[in-house]
C-alpha cells in the first residue's frame, strides 16, 4: 500500500512539471500556464524507500503520462531524468525524477506484468491512523494481446514512446495515451479513469529473450 502525508509541497508538484515539461520532446507545444491533474496511481516499492507515482495532466489539448519517482536523496547516473527538489513538509526534501531513468520503476512495473503486485492502495496517515483515500485510477493488466505491426499508426502518437530498460521485459511507455482504446502486447498496462471509457493503455512490455 502507498501512505500519503498531509503534508505541504514547495514547489508543488504541478509546478515543478511547469519547469520541466517544455523542455521535453512529447510536451508538443502544450501550454503550461493551466496544468491540471486528471488522475493517478501508485505502485509500492517493496523497500519502502522509493514514492512511486503516475499522474496524467492536461491543459485540455490532450492527456499526457508523467510516471515520477520521489527519492530522500539524489539517484546516482540519473541526471537526464532529474525533474527538480521539492521540501515536503513531513518528509523533507525529496529528490524527483522522471521515472523511466529509475530502476525501481522498471522493476514495480515488470512485477506487475508478470502477475505480481500490482496498483498500490493508497492511504492517508492521519495523525498515526491510515484511513483509505479514494484511488483516482484503476489500473489493470492484460497479457497474451497482439505484438503492433511495425507499420502501424503508433499508439500514443508517433514519437510519443518512451523505452524503459527492464531486466524482464523491453518496456514501452505511452506519453499520450491513446484515448480511443487501441491496444499492443504482449503485455499492457492499462487503466480508466472518471470520463474515461474505454480503458486506455499506458505500457507495453515484450519478455527479453536473452
Amino acid at each position: 500500500m502507498a501512505i500519503l502525508h498531509r503534508a505541504t509541497l514547495r514547489p508543488t508538484k504541478l509546478e515543478l512539471l511547469a519547469d520541466w515539461l517544455p523542455a521535453q520532446p512529447w510536451w508538443r507545444n502544450n501550454s503550461v500556464t493551466d496544468l491540471q491533474k486528471v488522475a493517478s496511481f501508485r505502485f509500492d516499492d517493496p523497500d519502502g524507500e522509493v514514492g512511486v507515482e503516475t499522474l496524467l495532466i492536461t491543459t485540455g489539448r490532450e492527456v499526457v503520462q508523467v510516471p515520477l519517482t520521489y527519492r530522500s536523496s539524489p539517484l546516482a547516473g540519473a541526471e537526464s531524468g532529474f525533474v527538480g527538489a521539492m521540501d515536503h513538509s513531513v518528509l523533507g526534501q525529496r529528490w524527483v525524477y522522471d521515472a523511466c531513468v529509475d530502476p525501481v520503476y522498471s522493476a514495480v512495473v515488470s512485477a506487475a506484468l508478470l502477475g505480481g503486485p500490482g496498483q498500490a492502495d493508497e492511504f492517508v496517515d492521519a495523525d498515526g491512523r491510515l484511513e483509505p483515500s479514494p484511488l483516482s485510477a484503476s489500473v489493470t493488466v492484460l497479457r497474451g494481446l497482439p505484438v503492433a505491426d511495425s507499420g502501424a499508426p503508433d499508439v500514443g502518437g508517433a514519437g510519443m514512446k518512451t523505452h524503459v530498460p527492464g531486466r524482464e521485459f523491453d518496456l514501452i511507455l505511452f506519453r499520450v495515451p491513446d484515448l480511443s482504446g487501441r491496444m499492443q502486447g504482449p503485455n499492457a498496462l492499462l487503466g480508466t479513469w472518471p470520463g474515461q471509457e474505454p480503458p486506455v493503455q499506458f505500457l507495453a512490455g515484450t519478455p527479453r529473450t536473452g
